[in-house]
């Protein structure tokens, strides 16, 4: 079997030097328009993206005053599937609210 100590450092020299890093992140955004009601895009922030109710509203503002506010911000596949969901909702609404995402 050999050396224990031999073996002990072959095994340790033999890992490759691997750095864990961390996922890149996504803004969810929400875009001004016309016809989506205020009070439907604080709904959905509430709902979809576990905001406070105060929170919701100050983003919903935010879109309002400014034409784009961020709902959030996640990895990629959880970005997506807010994206998704939010369009849904949107749709079956009727509402045309714009939702996208963009790499931080």
């Amino acid at each position: 079997m050999g050396d224990p100590s031999t073996r002990e450092r072959t095994l340790t020299e033999s890992q490759p030097d691997t750095k864990i890093q961390r996922p890149h992140m996504w803004r969810v955004l929400l875009h001004n328009d016309d016809y989506t009601t205020q009070d439907f895009v604080v709904w959905v922030l509430e709902t979809i993206f576990n905001k406070e109710l105060s929170e919701a509203f100050d983003i919903m503002m935010s879109v309002h005053r400014t034409g784009m506010g961020i709902a959030g911000v996640y990895t990629y596949d959880v970005a997506q599937t807010k994206v998704k969901t939010t369009r849904q909702l949107a749709e079956e609404h009727e509402f045309p609210l714009l939702v996208t995402m963009e790499a931080e």
